[in-house]
């Protein structure tokens, strides 16, 4: 008996090329996932590192805004409204 006599059968020509290509598919898509996960998580670290950064910095920020406000409030009032209105631009972009 041959192959043609049977093409139900999962060693048929007509039934192996969909699971070839289904398996092919799957290999694929688990290489697309892999090699996107790397990235993000690299990207994820990075955005830590920054948050932390930008932390710090405001504490350090912190005890020169106090001193200001309280020797110069409206200086330091319009200061902060045009760094307001800059990151309002650059956010807008």
């Amino acid at each position: 008996m041959t192959q043609q006599q049977f093409p139900n059968r999962p060693d048929h020509p007509k039934q192996a090329a969909p699971d070839r290509m289904r398996e092919m598919a799957s290999s694929t898509e688990d290489k697309i996932t892999a090699g996107a996960q790397e990235p993000a998580g690299h990207i994820a670290e990075q955005a830590r590192v920054y948050g932390e950064k930008a932390q710090e910095a405001a504490r350090e920020f912190k005890p020169f805004v106090e001193k200001s406000m309280m020797n110069k409030p409206m200086q330091t009032l319009a200061g902060a409204a045009a760094i307001g209105f800059l990151l309002g631009a650059i956010w807008k972009r």
